[in-house]
């Protein structure tokens, strides 16, 4: 079979049609594959390109430049902390890095050295011993998961390309012109689903900066920038992790407007959506459709679709194989070629964690984690996305993390949609708790800080990692369990 490239994809194309945007700068489909050759033949004598920057069409050019040159591309999401920038460059052996933020690889002290500047980045490079990587390693990507050190996942070049034609395939009818870039490029949804598949169509692709998106850090995300950018790029496409589908649809409810009419297809994933979200975003006009998918296969394995829609995560894409043994949902891809430092079974198959199952028209609906499983002191077992998935419809409780393991009853760590009360989140349990039975109520809550990455509460596409807010917030929900037992013991 003849390599997939870049390259001669984009020979194809109409020479003067701009492809990647950003501000008032277009690139268009001659200017790219001029500069993916210029950069193919600089990056000869590199292994693995690390590459640390923001959003721009300069990410995505180094991107597909590396693809070209056989190159090992390793995505470093900007809030990895430094202890995860140095695991995933010595771990990987990367010997050259392309940032706007020279200064973070250089406190690293791992001997880079700037060597010069390329569309704005800098480049730097090291002198380092090579590590063994699984054969094909086109792209390591970094899980930022549960723990403190990232995993990273070797994925083949080709099986990435699989998602993308899969994902347009399943697309290909809709009226899709431009797809706006919201997630940081660094994670593999927004790079295959958001970047390849979109070229692949022929789809100009506007690349913003995420601060330009409403991103904020430590202090959140403006929804209000969201709405003014996809209006202003006319987006007919954009990808949105569960979080910021919320924050878009409150912002929208308060402002009272409805999104831009050039949109026609939101994509949802990356978290468990609440039904009720979806219900509440569509009827606001947010054409929103959940899929599901995990770095292990190559990103998106199912999606729903305007005709093709239901309450789960869509039907299996035609590149991925899905089956349900024991509960568990096993997903086989070309993608995945095992950890570093350990290879994936010959059959490409992974055992997600996730439960769920397939239903008689093949649409997937998933049931929890099975490592999240909590199992309280009376003996029942209860998955914590179900009463999650209960709170976090109200749109007064922004993000939930439900936890009781060995304890009579559950707590949830809640984090208030700003300017919801106490009072107000006290009503908004209270109405959780009449859609679920006794057992899975909620008996207690706590505020939280918003569960973000730079804060190390969340991962990069807005999971909550349960294990860093039930520790930070384990005094505390102690403390409410201790004082339930008093007041038992009185009665």
């Amino acid at each position: 079979m003849t390599r997939f490239s870049w390259l001669t994809e984009l020979a194809t194309a109409e020479p003067n049609q701009a492809l990647l945007i950003s501000g008032a700068r277009q690139w268009r489909a001659a200017e790219i594959c001029d500069e993916l050759l210029s950069l193919k033949e600089r990056l000869a004598t590199c292994r693995v390109l690390g590459v640390l920057a923001d959003n721009s069409p300069a990410w995505v050019l180094a991107d597909l430049a590396a693809y070209e040159a056989g190159v090992v591309h390793l995505p470093l999401p900007g809030f990895f902390s430094p202890g995860q920038l140095r695991h995933a460059l010595e771990q990987t052996a990367a010997d050259v890095v392309l940032t706007d933020q020279p200064e973070r690889i250089g406190a690293l002290d791992i001997g880079f050295a700037i060597i010069g500047h390329w569309q704005g980045l800098t480049w730097m490079q090291r002198v380092v011993e090579p590590v063994a990587l699984p054969a094909g390693t086109a792209k390591i990507s970094f899980t930022s998961g549960s723990t403190g050190a990232p995993k990273g996942v070797c994925l083949d070049g080709a099986g990435l390309i699989d998602t993308a034609l899969a994902v347009r395939e399943r697309l290909s009818d809709l009226p899709l012109r431009h797809h706006l870039a919201v997630l940081p490029l660094a994670l593999l949804l927004e790079n295959v689903a958001g970047i390849y598949a979109p070229l692949l169509r022929g789809m100009a692709v506007h690349l913003p900066p995420l601060h330009a998106l409403g991103w904020r850090g430590m202090v959140g995300f403006d929804p209000g920038a969201l709405d003014a950018a996809v209006r202003q790029a006319d987006a007919s496409s954009i990808i949105l992790v569960p979080e910021l589908l919320k924050a878009w649809t409150a912002f929208l409810n308060i402002s009272g407007s409805r999104p831009s009419a050039a949109l026609s297809f939101v994509a949802v994933g990356g978290a468990r959506v609440a039904s009720d979200l979806m219900e509440d975003a569509r009827q606001l006009g947010i054409p929103a459709h959940q899929g599901y998918g995990l770095t292990e296969g190559g990103s998106v394995v199912t999606l729903n679709r305007p005709g093709d829609d239901a309450d789960g995560v869509g039907r299996p894409l035609r590149h991925a194989r899905i089956a349900i043994r024991s509960g568990e949902v096993i997903v086989g891809t070309r993608a995945f070629l095992g950890y570093l430092g350990s290879a994936a079974g010959d059959s490409g198959e992974f055992a997600t964690g996730d439960l769920g199952e397939l239903d008689a028209q093949g649409h997937l609906h998933l049931a929890g984690r099975r490592k999240n499983l909590l199992i309280t002191s009376w003996g029942r077992n209860i998955s914590p996305e179900w009463p999650e998935a209960a709170l976090l419809a109200d749109p007064r409780i922004l993000q939930a993390v439900v936890v009781g393991d060995g304890q009579p009853s559950l707590s949830a760590i809640l984090v208030p949609m700003p300017g919801a009360s106490p009072s107000a989140i006290d009503l908004a349990v209270k109405g959780a708790n009449e859609t679920l039975p006794d057992y899975a109520r909620i008996a207690h809550w706590i505020p939280g800080e918003a569960f973000t990455a730079a804060n190390g509460l969340a991962t990069g596409n807005g999971r909550p990692v349960r294990d860093r807010v039930a520790e930070r917030y384990a005094t505390a929900i102690t403390a409410l369990h201790a004082k339930e037992e008093c007041r038992n013991a009185v009665l």
